[in-house]
């Protein structure tokens, strides 16, 4: 499955009320981290089935980013029944994305 794109409209349904934990990728267009994670976001959205993966634009939605406090980016957030548990500044490897939302490198699916 690929990644979900995340707005202020869709927010609350696809990740605050997702049965699903949610992986969201706080993202801009002009931010060289960001474009080097997207493939690894990409990947592992089309790989996994146990998690979902959504993006947030934060030049397309700044009331987002403000809420969730997003200071830098690439910043990565786990949510789990509609809470943050999880947040990551940076780039990643595939391994650690696993790893941040809990599945094991070796044997994910």
């Amino acid at each position: 499955m690929a990644h979900i794109t995340l707005t202020k409209e869709n927010f609350a349904q696809e990740v605050l009320r997702s049965e699903k934990p949610v992986l969201v990728d706080f993202w801009a267009s002009w931010c060289g981290p960001c474009m080097a994670l997207a493939p690894v976001v990409d990947e592992v959205a089309g790989e996994q089935t146990a998690v979902t993966v959504g993006k947030v634009n934060v030049d397309d939605e700044p009331e987002l980013a403000r809420q969730y406090r997003i200071m830098s980016i690439p910043t990565l957030m786990l949510f789990k029944n509609g809470e943050p548990v999880r947040r990551e500044v940076g780039g990643k490897s595939k391994g650690e994305l696993l790893q941040m939302m809990g599945l094991d490198p070796a044997h994910a699916r």
